[in-house]
């Protein structure tokens, strides 16, 4: 797996956000098994929900075929990245598509990279 181009995959899907409410910009990279990385952007709006990066990325993936996923890598913050992790009900909706041990990592610049499983950001979830 190619971090550093996830990295950069990610912080361009970044510029891409729409967040005039929060200004909290995220962008993300999603890796799937066959190679191909999708990106995704948070998109808000001034109704009731606004679409994560996280989710964005998946549904471009699931919608062109894709169902099996090696890694997610996540940067955010309003000027500068900080460390930020998926949602709660992106980490749930992950879980509809990954197993326990899929890799998620944070990435807050000057090299700082963290990596949790989903396991850990997402104990004891939800399933039918």
């Amino acid at each position: 797996m190619v971090i550093n181009e996830l990295i950069e995959v990610a912080k361009a899907a970044r510029e891409n956000a729409y967040a005039p409410y929060s200004g909290f910009k995220v962008g993300c990279a999603l890796l799937s098994k066959s190679g191909k990385i999708y990106s995704g952007c948070n998109v808000e709006n001034g109704g009731i929900m606004a679409i994560c990066s996280e989710r964005t990325a998946f549904v471009k993936a699931i919608s062109e075929g894709e169902r099996e996923f090696e890694a997610l890598l996540v940067v955010g913050g309003k000027d500068e990245l900080i460390y930020t992790t998926p949602c709660g009900y992106c980490r749930q909706f992950i879980s509809e598509f990954c197993k326990s041990d899929f890799p998620i990592y944070m990435y807050y610049g000057d090299e700082k990279l963290e990596k949790k499983t989903l396991e850990e950001l997402l104990p004891e979830s939800f399933s039918l």
